[in-house]
């Protein structure tokens, strides 16, 4: 077919189809490209038996109109049958009467949608109002009325007045009591004004 033997209203076709196929191949190649980072599995007989792999997760927990905590993962894995999100990249925000109280920062993490229960290990660090700063290997969260319990390695940082190392540390659930446990080295500073 010579291009340039057809009419000009058959050459506007053609160029129409042309940028449609092109549109429509485009569309499909994206739409892979868009869609690969959440794949859901359904296991043979299982209704139950759900996966799901995705990009940028946000799991939060509120009651009554009120936030009690926020946590993002860079990526998550939810298996149906455990229940449980397994997330990397994590941040989490925890909150009172809708103010952050407490932030926190972890390489992974789980949430177990059965029990309630936050864990965060790997280069896990915290920062909770009043200045308080900590890094710890894994942090435990049950619950807003349980405290909290962070293990390994523990460096506790109260602005510039304390620094103290521990291998576990358990903090009280309104935050304002800590009980250091293990090999513990404590430093106390004082400000001289």
């Amino acid at each position: 077919m010579d291009f340039k033997k057809l009419s000009k209203k058959k050459r506007v076709y053609l160029l129409f189809g042309i940028a449609v196929a092109g549109i429509l191949l485009w569309a499909f190649a994206t739409a892979k490209l868009i869609t690969h980072d959440f794949n859901r599995q359904m296991v043979a007989g299982k209704q139950n038996n759900q996966n799901a792999i995705v990009k940028g997760v946000i799991l939060t927990e509120t009651k009554n109109e009120q936030k009690y905590w926020e946590i993002y993962g860079d990526t998550g894995h939810w298996e149906g049958t455990q229940g449980i999100a397994q997330l990397d990249g994590v941040l989490a925000n925890f909150y009172k009467d809708n103010d952050v109280t407490m932030s926190l920062k972890s390489s992974k993490g789980t949430y177990n949608s059965e029990t309630k229960v936050i864990t965060l290990y790997e280069d896990t660090f915290i920062a909770i109002e009043g200045g308080i700063t900590l890094n710890a290997d894994k942090l435990t969260y049950t619950g807003s009325d349980a405290p909290i319990i962070a293990e390994g390695h523990i460096k506790v940082r109260k602005d510039n007045s304390l620094i103290s190392t521990a291998d576990k540390i358990i903090i009280s659930p309104d935050y304002t009591n800590f009980k250091i446990l293990g090999h513990t080295t404590s430093k106390i500073y004082e400000d001289k004004k």
